[in-house]
């Protein structure tokens, strides 16, 4: 990671730079498959939610918020509360310097304090990128949906991964 990188939790004064950092994504790469910019009431709601056991996490060079990750509910139903969903986004201009391993990092060591037992990824299947970064930490390949979204005139595959906590 960059010398000069810190990572801590987000805060409410972090929001507007979590916002801009994760609509470029939704607007230049299918790292998510929302297709239309997020709100701010629609991401003020996202950020409320993360509360603990969840959380989210920013990596900061001087003033300035570099990326980001956090661990969301996996699925809705009580009996997935033990599973997290991780998300990590890094501005543009601050890729391959290691903060998405160190985001991805510390978002595993705050589900194992926070309790989770598992944390999977839902990762574009064209993201090698990310893959490669979940497969250095751990995570294995459980499987791979194809075709399964659809973004930027092309049908997109998902795959699946997760690491064990315990």
């Amino acid at each position: 990671m960059m010398p000069d990188c810190t990572l801590r939790r987000a805060t409410a004064a972090d929001q507007q730079a979590i916002l801009d950092i994760y609509n470029d994504a939704v607007l230049h790469s299918t790292a998510t498959f929302d297709l239309e910019p997020r709100t701010w009431e629609e991401h003020q709601w996202w950020f409320d939610e993360h509360r603990p056991p969840y959380e989210v996490v920013v990596a900061v060079v001087g003033n300035t918020v570099t990326g980001w990750g956090s661990l969301s509910p996996f699925r809705a139903k009580p009996g997935y509360r033990f599973t997290a969903q991780d998300s990590i986004y890094v501005h543009e201009h601050f890729r391959g310097r290691g903060i998405g391993a160190a985001l991805l990092e510390r978002l595993i060591e705050a589900a194992r304090q926070n309790g989770f037992h598992s944390i999977v990824a839902l990762i574009d299947g064209g993201n090698e990128v990310s893959v490669r970064l979940h497969e250095r930490f751990g995570f294995g390949h459980v499987g791979r949906f194809p075709e399964v979204g659809f973004k930027f005139g092309r049908w997109l595959d998902v795959v699946h991964m997760q690491k064990m906590l315990e």
